[in-house]
């Protein structure tokens, strides 16, 4: 009966094991799906935060225009439309910079499940998981040279 009890206890352990590493791969792709994206939305939230200011700008612009005729029609016009443009350009940039920071917070906590997930694989097999793809690129160092 102990004979049973061990191969059991040793099944167990694989088992749990494999099922570590399946997890620990999937977090990997799931990782690397949204770093892909994370240049294109760092880039979008640049267009959006400068398309903002350049409309904020242009509102300002209208805005000094109308104080200085503020009897006309078409200058009235013109700023509405700028501060309705800035609104909008506006909610866009808060909107990309929100949609950024969640995708920094998701890489983040996929990092922390890959490190718990390997701390738990390293308890089972007292080896160290080398993961196929690296955590981040290596960044050099600007500073030395």
């Amino acid at each position: 009966m102990g004979v049973l009890f061990s191969i059991t206890g040793f099944a167990q352990v694989n088992t749990d094991s494999l099922a570590l590493v399946a997890k620990i791969s999937d977090y990997q792709l799931q990782l690397g799906k949204l770093q892909n994206t994370l240049a294109k939305k760092t880039n979008d939230k640049r267009n959006d935060s400068a398309v903002a200011q350049q409309s904020a700008n242009a509102n300002s612009t209208a805005a000094n225009t109308l104080s200085a005729n503020p009897q006309d029609k078409t200058d009235a016009r013109r700023a509405n439309n700028a501060a309705g443009n800035a609104k909008g350009d506006a909610r866009r940039a808060r909107n990309s910079s929100d949609r950024l920071d969640d995708l920094n917070k998701s890489i983040l906590d996929l990092q922390n499940k890959i490190s718990d997930a390997q701390l738990q694989l390293m308890k089972f097999t007292h080896i160290a998981y080398t993961p196929v793809m690296p955590m981040m690129p290596a960044r050099t160092d600007s500073t030395h040279q």
